[in-house]
């Protein structure tokens, strides 16, 4: 039982000492971003939110590789409520060390690929088909497990409907976790021995 828990003691030590540690080379990626969060205080009644769930494997240091799930809702009294959904293919590029605008900060870019759609109630336009984005993103580390982000992202949406082309510029928040693959794990372990 001693050893059990000194060696997950050290786990967690070493990480928490380890830097740049969470994007390199087998570590994970999982966590969400939430925008357009609106909650009509001068206007009741008026709703709208969107989330996008994330995960991802870094295929080599400072570039992940995953897929993202997206919901969102925008509703009104007396008016339609329009529904965004999609699923698909994200990666991501992160700038080495050299580029730290902030001593536990980095600079990233994000592409996302896959289906989408975004549908009105009451009969409104509504486009289903292929959607895309891309965009710069900032990171800031509170600890070297958690990522605190804000991207700003151009998305796009072309497919078939009552709407052929949907685009937007949007500003997002979100709260990253960076796990660390089995190989960082057995080099912490290593290093702490």
């Amino acid at each position: 039982m001693k050893n059990s828990t000194f060696y997950l003691l050290s786990v967690f030590v070493a990480l928490g000492l380890s830097s740049s540690a969470q994007i390199q080379r087998g570590n994970v990626l999982i966590g969400a971003n939430l925008a357009n969060v609106n909650i009509g205080l001068d206007r009741p009644n008026v709703f709208s939110a969107n989330i996008t769930p994330k995960a991802g494997w870094f295929i080599q240091d400072n570039i992940a590789l995953g897929g993202y799930l997206d919901f969102g809702i925008q509703t009104a009294k007396n008016s339609s409520t329009i529904t965004n959904y999609g699923f698909g293919a994200l990666g991501r590029y992160y700038t080495g060390s050299d580029v730290e605008v902030l001593k536990h900060g980095r600079l990233f870019g994000e592409a996302t690929a896959g289906f989408g759609g975004q549908n009105v109630s009451d009969g409104g336009g509504s486009t289903n088909g292929i959607n895309f984005s891309a965009g710069p993103g900032f990171v800031y580390f509170v600890t070297n497990t958690i990522g605190l982000e804000a991207l700003i992202k151009y998305n796009g949406l072309a497919g078939f409907g009552s709407t052929n082309y949907q685009n937007n510029l949007n500003l997002s928040f979100g709260l990253q976790i960076y796990l660390p693959g089995k190989s960082t794990a057995r080099k912490v372990m290593g290093d702490v021995r």
